[in-house]
C-alpha cells in the first residue's frame, strides 16, 4: 500500500460511535454523505469543517466503543480521513473499519499532538511524526487485511475475487 500523509487531529480515550456518528442525527443514516459532514462533531464540533482530505484521526484507548453501527468508520472514511490511529480499538469498530476499507493502526499515540504532520506506512509498520522527527512502530496488518483495504473494503474484495480469497 502507498504511504499516507496528513495532519493529526487528536481525540482522547473512549471515543464512542456516538461521538463519531451522533445519535441525534440517526435520521441521516440513509444519507451517509450528509452524515459524514457531521463526523466526530460531538467530540470536536470543528473537525469536519476544518480537516483536510488525507488527515489522520488520532485517539487514545478504546476508540470506537459503543454500538456496532458500520456508519461510524464509513463516515470517517467518506470524510477523507486516511487512517485512524489509536492505542486500542473496540473490537467491533476495528472489524467494521477494515470491512469498509478504513485503515486502523494500533500504536502508541502519546507522542502525537494536534497538528503534527504524519506519514503512515502500512507495509513497514511505521508512523513517522514528521513534525517531531520521530518514528512510532506498529505491528503491520496481516496481508489479508491489507488486501481488503486495497480493494476498498470487504464487499469489494469479495466482488473482485468471488470468495474469501486469503492469498
Amino acid at each position: 500500500m502507498e504511504k499516507m500523509k496528513g495532519k493529526a487531529w487528536t481525540f482522547g480515550d473512549d471515543i464512542s460511535t456516538d461521538h463519531i456518528a451522533p445519535g441525534r442525527l440517526f435520521h441521516l443514516r440513509s444519507n451517509l454523505p450528509e452524515l459524514a459532514k457531521h463526523v466526530l462533531e460531538d467530540a470536536d464540533p470543528e473537525f469536519a469543517g476544518k480537516m483536510s482530505k488525507g488527515d489522520f484521526v488520532v485517539g487514545g484507548n478504546n476508540f470506537g466503543l459503543g454500538s456496532s453501527r458500520e456508519h461510524a468508520p464509513t463516515i470517517i472514511r467518506m470524510a477523507g480521513v486516511s487512517a485512524v490511529l489509536a492505542k486500542s480499538f473496540a473490537r467491533i469498530f476495528y472489524r467494521n473499519a477494515i470491512n469498509v476499507g478504513m485503515p486502523v493502526i494500533i500504536c502508541n499515540t502519546d507522542r502525537i499532538d494536534a497538528g503534527d504532520e504524519l506519514e503512515a506506512d502500512l507495509d513497514a509498520g511505521i508512523v513517522r511524526n514528521l513534525t517531531k522527527k520521530i518514528e512510532i512502530p506498529f505491528s503491520p496488518l496481516p496481508k489479508v487485511m491489507q488486501k481488503i483495504l486495497e480493494d476498498g473494503g470487504l464487499l469489494n474484495h469479495i466482488a473482485k475475487y468471488g470468495d474469501f480469497n486469503l492469498d
